[in-house]
């Protein structure tokens, strides 16, 4: 009896650990979103950049421990400090990986509506969607609420597979960034005379270290979400591998060696492979990434030359909504086994299931920002996009001349 306690107390102590260094590393991503902003974002709204990052984080933490969880995992924290500890805290870490994907929806939306968007409006409407909108679609496929999963089963013959939230993540976030940008509008100066001005990036080292920061940690992402040591899969680690790589080379390759779609490539890649990272072969998976590159690099250029409303500051919507679309898809097409998949997916319930987060998401969207919008608007004057939200929000500016 005592080995048998002392092999389960090792056995949870480990999954604790494990669980941990994959919330270590998802958390580490969001130093990748910021510094991808900062690159992208014109030098007067640096500052904002990262301050929306860092501040998104706090409310959505508070949001996700308090409403979040329990709307998504029917449980909660009100309980004393020695049930929490059982099982070496496992519970408590869980939420706290969790927790980092969550967090993933502001800073996704960050980037989208970034350099004309108020700071207080935006920041409260962070906390809502990170109480209501997210953990309501994330119950819905990862805890089988309302019955959303034993239906499409007993349907399909399989329920809606997404290993580590190609859609319930990164296509609510961007589908979700869509309804913000939509209602925020264009920046001032982006449209003239029917034509596109081109604000480039205001730092390309920047926008290069966000992308390597994201990649890196996006294997924690996908491996840990296993959430186990005995659920960890080699192959979720190669095929995220193969389908960053066919991000990069697709995008390179369409994207006229443009550094901005290279960089965004691979996560184009990572974003549609996760939902199937555990069931694709290897060679499905590099598919699924250069399919994903491709989408990027050709739904980027046309939001931003052909709809004048679909001001996008980072391609979110691409990268994030239609990726993950793509990747919700791809797990039903390359999980097959008749493709050199594990098989046990439906492309029907694949199908569903990514139309029901389209439509959470972006309704969800406009309901939350539309109401915020009401009360106090969403959007900076034109005096102060003008000068731009470090001086006008923060009242600092990102870099200093002064010797």
């Amino acid at each position: 009896m005592e080995t048998t306690s002392a092999v389960e107390t090792l056995l949870q102590s480990a999954n604790t650990f494990f669980l941990l260094l994959g919330a270590i590393m998802v958390l580490a991503m969001h130093a990748g979103f910021a510094f991808l902003e900062v690159g992208t974002v014109r030098h007067k709204n640096q500052v904002n950049a990262l301050v929306k990052i860092m501040t998104d984080f706090g409310v959505s933490t508070l949001a996700y421990f308090f409403i979040g969880y329990s709307v998504a995992y029917h449980t909660n924290f009100f309980a004393s400090a020695s049930v929490l500890t059982q099982a070496n805290g496992y519970d408590l870490v869980k939420f706290f990986f969790l927790l980092t994907f969550a967090a993933a929806i502001p800073a996704i939306v960050s980037g989208g509506i970034a350099e004309r968007a108020r700071f207080y409006p935006m920041l409260v409407a962070s906390g809502l969607i990170v109480a209501l909108v997210y953990p309501f679609f994330e119950g819905l496929v990862w805890n089988g609420n309302y019955g959303f999963q034993a239906w499409l089963d007993a349907t399909f013959g399989a329920p809606f597979h997404d290993f580590a939230g190609s859609v319930v993540v990164h296509g609510v976030g961007g589908w979700i960034a869509l309804a913000a940008i939509l209602l925020l509008g264009a920046r001032n100066g982006r449209y003239r005379n029917g034509r596109v001005v081109a604000f480039a990036p205001s730092n390309i080292p920047f926008l290069a270290l966000g992308a390597w920061i994201l990649c890196v940690g996006w294997f924690g992402f996908n491996v840990m979400s296993a959430q186990t040591l005995d659920g960890i899969s080699g192959l979720v680690a190669v095929n995220s591998l193969m389908a960053m790589v066919g991000g990069i080379v697709v995008a390179m390759l369409v994207g006229r060696k443009d550094p901005g779609f290279i960089h965004n490539g691979p996560l184009a890649g990572l974003v549609a492979v996760c939902a199937g990272s555990d069931l694709m072969h290897p060679i499905g998976a590099l598919v699924t990434g250069g399919v994903a590159g491709a989408l990027f690099v050709f739904l980027f250029e046309w939001a931003q030359n052909k709809m004048p409303r679909l001001d996008d500051v980072l391609g979110v919507w691409p990268l994030h909504g239609i990726c993950g679309v793509w990747g919700g898809l791809a797990a039903g097409i390359f999980g097959q086994s008749v493709l050199g998949g594990l098989g046990g997916v439906s492309f029907m319930a694949q199908l569903i299931g990514t139309v029901t987060g389209i439509v959470v998401a972006f309704v969800g969207g406009l309901v939350v920002y539309g109401l915020v919008n009401v009360v106090s608007s969403i959007r900076l004057s034109q005096e102060e996009e003008f000068e731009g939200a470090d001086l006008s929000v923060h009242r600092i500016a990102a870099t200093s001349m002064d010797k």
